[in-house]
């Protein structure tokens, strides 16, 4: 069954979000659709989520919207995928159970959008003059899946064409969802790279609940690369489960069958094995109590990142042997695909 775009159950705005256009835009919108609309001073305050229990308020919180300003204008960085992270929106309405938002989001997992879009652009335009006259690459979807939500604001629509006016500036920006239409006119002149999130299916059954099928993305990517946007796949997170060599076979050997074959020499793929911190696992447990995700700690190896936060990722020998599979079928299906990298 085809899952429809999001709609929100609850919408918040903030005091100034409703001094830029697409605030006043956004507020017309939910008043057409009958969403219930609040007043918030800051999304810090809002306590008032409805739900009589944990469990309850987290998933109202996965429908609620909060519409208010980005004031951060110091982008992150994004290695290995960009330089820098471009901040439109933050949180998903999916439902990913190993998702690292579970975590940065803590017990507020509403999904955010910054109206002061003009704003952000200008930031961009600043760093790629800094950087100038190497080409500077910016992910939007690192604190969201922001096709996921697009469909409302149509800021990555407009992002996109930004970005196809510019000689140093290239956009990515990865997704589980299929709602691609409104973004195939856009024009992109070549300097957006769409990426799709795949996976095999026993994860994407059992831990992308709220997510498209792997079908419906595979559509997706096929009117995304007939649009003549570069195209990416996502495998992540690579995980190891009951007969998963099978299922990435499967996955690879589908994703070939399906693509169509002018695409297939250009397209690039990404390659995450699943990994999980202490808070995260807290979080995940407590959020979805009945998942059977793998989150043993004595299985795995910890790496410790750039802040000093260990992350629990498998032990070498199973590292390397979902690398030698894993590159032996993507170069078995895409010979002439290109791997960006491998974590």
């Amino acid at each position: 069954m085809s899952r429809g775009p999001f709609e929100p159950k609850l919408v918040y705005f903030e005091p100034k979000a409703l001094d830029y256009p697409l605030g006043k835009q956004l507020f017309s919108k939910f008043q057409q659709m009958g969403v219930e609309i609040r007043y918030t001073t800051s999304h810090n305050q809002i306590r008032d989520l409805p739900g009589d229990t944990d469990f309850q308020k987290y998933r109202i919180a996965k429908s609620t919207l909060v519409v208010g300003i980005r004031k951060t204008l110091r982008f992150d960085s994004s290695k290995p995928s960009a330089e820098y992270a471009i901040p439109f929106a933050t949180g998903c309405m999916g439902h990913c159970h190993y998702c690292y938002l579970q975590t940065t989001m803590g017990t507020k997992p509403y999904i955010r959008i910054y109206v002061n879009v003009d704003e952000i652009l200008e930031r961009a335009d600043q760093y790629m003059k800094e950087r100038a006259p190497e080409i500077t690459r910016f992910e939007a979807s690192c604190t969201s899946d922001i096709v996921g939500i697009d469909h409302l604001t149509h800021t990555l629509k407009r992002a996109i064409e930004f970005f196809g006016k510019k000689e140093l500036g290239r956009l990515r920006f990865v997704t589980k969802f299929h709602h691609v239409d409104h973004l195939l006119d856009a024009k992109h002149n070549g300097n957006t790279r769409f990426r799709f999130s795949i996976n095999a299916d026993y994860v994407i059954k059992q831990f992308e609940p709220g997510t498209s099928s792997l079908s419906n993305r595979i559509n997706a990517a096929k009117k995304v690369a007939e649009a003549g946007y570069p195209l990416g796949f996502i495998v992540a997170p690579i995980y190891l489960h009951d007969g998963w060599q099978k299922g990435y076979y499967d996955m690879f050997e589908r994703l070939e069958s399906e693509l169509p074959q002018v695409v297939k020499d250009r397209i690039t793929f990404e390659f995450i094995q699943h990994r999980f911190t202490q808070p995260a696992k807290r979080m995940i447990q407590k959020n979805y109590p009945k998942t059977k995700l793998e989150l043993d700690e004595d299985a795995r190896r910890i790496k410790w990142g750039k802040y000093g936060i260990g992350k629990f990722i498998y032990q070498k020998e199973a590292e390397e042997e979902i690398k030698t599979l894993l590159f032996g079928y993507m170069r078995k299906f895409f010979p002439n695909a290109a791997l960006e990298y491998f974590t």
